[in-house]
């Protein structure tokens, strides 16, 4: 048996496949997730796997402990239902104090650094969705600033790979049921039990399920989309969950995914938002220029990301990989605004993790060429060697690093210089365009710290 694999670009229809996934679940759902925030969509969400609960499915819910002091609350009230077992991932243990908080922070540092940032929504077996999505506003365009990223839904022997990797970290030793880490009564729970109606009344939310409810099905939201294609090589991969425990030395994903980047042999597209290459890194994408391979990256721009911190490192590597022959595109913080979402979105700050090999492979999850996904965190996703889906991510990459989406930055006499449009025209920059003081200050600080390991 193979696999069907379709690709989620648009943020409107990730949050519509989430809420009809767990509409349509008869059995069971089972969800881990990286983050899970008690927001306007987070609420939306959890009152569809409450609604399924309700029905009889059996709900199992995995989610990682990277914000205890303000997440408890939210955790037991995910897990009041009978129908619905929650277990948090690498816990902390002192979660009510700050004072014994920070101790912990100082005696366990290794430890708490490490986090599972896959992300996996199964429902009954069947259906499988992985990728760059969290579940929060700014992943489904309910934000004034919104992530571009990527899902990938999935059926047939995918499915069955996911549910074995979502078992393997459910019962491994670092997922604990809450009854153990947070001993506390119930306390009140309406807030997720049942959205607060003036919440909700928002256009962003409006719109988000308006599209949801348009739908008849699930299978209406495939079809619309052009339906499942077959991909019989797809394989869904991750870090083993002891990578996160410190108990795994090896780079797991990282040694599953190197072989296919070496393997270009004309190009390589390469999406990710945090991307810090390091010394190997870029010795490796100058080997594959050398070879004659069109090596291609697409970041954030320092006005685009989240994480200026990260910026500020990779910015270390910037002029070597462009001395290198990389072509660099950095994302425009209003890429394409009107293009964004319907709902006027002010800001773009790219999530998506993906690359191409050759316009014949593949690969989206939610691993970011950093030393953090390399090293610390655990990641999944899947990888695919089919030309049909490799061609849709390469034209999504393609409308991604256009000029008036992205900047094309080269090297001119030693200065780096920005390009992009704006209104329809032309721009050249010889700094960080857009980027604020307050944000220049915190990666040129980042630069000189020894950090990169932790990034």
């Amino acid at each position: 048996m193979g696999s069907g694999l379709l690709l989620i670009v648009d943020n409107q229809d990730a949050f519509a496949i989430r809420a009809l996934m767990a509409r349509e679940a008869r059995q069971s759902l089972d969800l881990m997730y990286y983050i899970w925030r008690a927001d306007r969509t987070g609420k939306l969400l959890a009152h569809e796997v409450f609604k399924a609960a309700d029905r009889g499915v059996k709900v199992r819910m995995l989610l990682d402990d990277i914000n205890p002091s303000n997440s408890d609350a939210d955790h037991r009230a995910l897990n009041h239902h009978a129908n619905i077992e929650l277990r948090l991932f690498n816990p902390t243990w002192a979660r009510h104090g700050n004072y014994w908080r920070l101790i912990e922070l100082v005696v366990n540092r290794l430890r708490l650094s490490r986090r599972m940032h896959n992300k996996a929504w199964i429902v009954d077996g069947r259906l499988a969705l992985i990728g760059g999505r969290n579940v929060a506003d700014e992943y489904f365009d309910a934000a004034e600033t919104n992530f571009r990223d990527l899902d990938v839904l999935m059926q047939g022997l995918a499915v069955e790979q996911t549910q074995a990797i979502f078992d393997l970290f459910w019962n491994c030793g670092g997922a604990k049921p809450l009854s153990e880490t947070d001993p506390l009564p119930i306390g009140k729970v309406v807030r997720w039990l049942k959205p607060d109606r003036r919440e909700m009344d928002n256009e962003r939310v409006q719109l988000l399920r308006q599209r949801t409810d348009s739908l008849a099905s699930l299978d209406a939201l495939i079809a619309e989309r052009g339906g499942m294609r077959p991909a019989d090589t797809a394989r869904v991969v991750s870090d083993p969950p002891e990578k996160a425990l410190g108990k795994l030395k090896k780079n797991w994903l990282m040694a599953e995914l190197l072989p296919a980047v070496r393997s270009a042999k004309q190009r390589l597209d390469l999406t990710s938002p945090y991307f810090i290459p390091g010394k190997r890194g870029v010795a490796l994408l100058n080997d594959l220029v050398e070879s004659g391979v069109q090596t291609t990256v697409l970041t954030n721009s320092l006005a685009a990301t989240d994480v200026a911190a990260v910026h500020g490192r990779y910015a270390i590597y910037r002029r070597r990989l462009l001395k290198c022959g990389v072509h660099l595109h950095e994302l425009q913080p209003f890429a394409q605004r009107r293009r964004i979402s319907v709902f006027g979105s002010k800001g773009a700050s790219l999530h998506a993790k993906a690359f191409t090999v050759d316009g014949r492979a593949g690969f989206v999850g939610s691993f970011n060429f950093d030393p953090r996904s390399a090293s610390l965190n655990t990641e999944m996703g899947v990888f695919f060697e089919d030309p049909t889906l490799a061609g849709e991510l390469q034209a999504l990459f393609r409308r991604e690093i256009a000029p008036d989406t992205s900047y094309h930055l080269s090297l001119e006499r030693g200065r780096i210089h920005w390009r992009g449009e704006d209104d329809g025209a032309m721009c050249d920059y010889t700094h960080e365009p857009e980027a604020s003081v307050w944000r220049r200050m915190i990666a040129l600080l980042v630069r000189y710290l020894p950090i990169e390991s932790q990034l």
